[in-house]
Parts: structure tokens; C-alpha cells; sequence
């Protein structure tokens, strides 16, 4: 195991670097700020599933859904349709590239989030999501697989296909995982006008609530979605009461299998 984490590491390449330590110093730092400024008082940093959440979810399973994304499933479509190498993306500056993609992905998310809710298939892989009772930096880590199969292959099959070089996947991944902290932490985070635009735990934190935010605020990163077409929900009180109503497994395998469980027929 310590060699293969050896060898791991010396192939990573300067911006995978960049990358992870980015990724880890922003955890260490929410972790930090979260004890300073709550939104939820008196809430533990080792909560129910906080493990799962960072072992399983957050390295494991995204370590192998990421080699499996890129490897047999972009690539298939690569090598199928030959689009990369016309390079359509190569010649523009970085930046704008990110800009571009993290836009047009999040407006993606935005729609796929809501349809995840209204759908009773869609929302089978969505409510693992749903299902921690205390929300921090770490639990929006939680996603069953297929919900990421999806959602990062429509989030990197564009850059890949459009000839980006291979640090704009890894930005755009590093700006997907630090948004991703940022909405869930415990940080009683106040921006006020600005919340029109960029989304945080202040409006998402009642989006995991158990009540009528849970099917508002479906917005990731831009809140501006949520605000042209009409799902946004902004309520005085702060949330408190977080998870789901109904029964679900505390064990990330059983969390799995949970979502392929029979409809109830009435």
C-alpha cells in the first residue's frame, strides 16, 4: 500500500499537486472556521457518517468513479468520435475556459438537481445526498455513485472533447469541490445582495432542510438560477432540522443498494 501511494504521488503532475493541497487546506480551513463562526451551534465535527463521508465517499469512491469517468468512458467517446483533436478550445486562455465551464456546467446541474427531485428514479440517487442530519464542508461529499457517474461526465466530457488541456479539468474539479465545502459548511456566512448571484450555506443550508426548502434552492454555485426561475427561498429563521423523513441506512454500502430498493405499490 505504500508503495503504490509512493508511486502515486511521483506521477502526479505539477497541477495535481496544486490541485489536491488547494482541495485539503480548504477542509482543514472550513474545518477551522466552522468552530469559529456556526451556523448550527454546538455541532460535532465527528458526527454520525462523518467517516463514510470522508474514507468512502469523499477519497475511495471518488478515486475510482474518477478513473473509470476518464478511462472508459470519455475516452470511449474520444476515441469514437474523434473531437479533441480538433483542439476547438486549445488557443483560448485558461481562465476563460473556466469561466465558460463552470457556467454552462452549473446551469446543467441547476436543472438536473431540480429534475432529481420532481423525478421518483432520479431522486432514488439523489437522497443519500439528502440523508445526513447534520450538514457541514463535509457531508454535500455524499452522492450516491450514479449521480456522480453522471453528473462529473457531463461535467468533464466538454473539456475533454473540445481539446482543453488537461489543467482546466483539473481547475474546474478543484472549483466543483471548493464550491461544494462552501455551500455545505456550518458557517453562519452573511453577503446580502449578493446572494442574488453566488450561491452559499445561506440559502443551501435550507435547501437539506426537512421542510418546504428542501424542493427550493437547487442552485450550486450561481443563485441566480434559482432566482430567474422562481425556486428561490430565502426564509428569516435559520435551518435547523436537517436529513430526510423517512428511513435510510447509516453504512455507505448499504446507502448503495438502498437506492435500487422496490417502489411501494399502492
Amino acid at each position: 500500500m505504500i508503495e503504490f501511494l509512493k508511486e502515486l504521488i511521483n506521477n502526479l503532475q505539477p497541477y495535481e499537486i496544486a490541485s489536491y493541497t488547494i482541495i485539503i487546506s480548504a477542509a482543514v480551513l472550513f474545518t477551522i472556521l466552522e468552530r469559529i463562526f456556526p451556523y448550527n451551534k454546538g455541532q460535532e465535527i465527528l458526527r454520525t457518517g462523518y467517516f463514510d463521508d470522508l474514507a468512502l465517499y469523499t477519497i475511495a469512491q471518488s478515486y475510482i468513479l474518477g478513473i473509470f469517468i476518464f478511462t472508459f468512458v470519455i475516452d470511449s467517446i474520444d476515441n469514437t468520435t474523434g473531437l479533441s483533436r480538433l483542439k476547438i478550445f486549445s488557443g483560448l486562455p485558461i481562465w476563460v475556459q473556466l469561466v465558460f465551464f463552470t457556467i454552462t456546467h452549473d446551469f446543467y446541474i441547476y436543472w438536473m438537481h431540480r429534475w432529481q427531485h420532481k423525478n421518483k428514479f432520479l431522486w432514488r440517487i439523489h437522497e443519500a445526498h439528502h440523508s445526513p442530519k447534520k450538514v457541514d464542508w463535509l457531508s454535500g461529499s455524499r452522492s450516491h455513485a450514479f449521480e456522480i457517474l453522471i453528473n462529473q461526465t457531463v461535467e468533464f466530457l466538454p473539456i475533454v472533447l473540445l481539446g482543453s488541456p488537461p489543467e482546466v479539468a483539473a481547475y474546474k474539479g478543484v472549483i466543483s469541490a471548493l464550491w461544494g465545502m462552501y455551500i455545505h459548511s456550518n458557517l453562519n456566512v452573511r453577503i446580502g445582495k449578493l446572494q442574488l448571484f453566488i450561491n452559499g450555506p445561506e440559502m443551501h443550508r435550507i435547501h437539506h432542510t426537512t421542510g418546504k426548502g428542501r424542493n427550493r434552492n437547487f442552485a450550486t454555485k450561481l443563485a441566480i438560477w434559482d432566482w430567474i426561475f422562481g425556486s428561490a427561498f430565502l426564509p428569516n429563521e435559520k435551518a435547523n432540522e436537517y436529513g430526510l423523513l423517512t428511513y435510510f441506512p447509516n453504512n455507505y454500502f448499504k446507502q448503495f443498494v438502498f437506492a435500487f430498493r422496490r417502489f411501494k405499490r399502492f
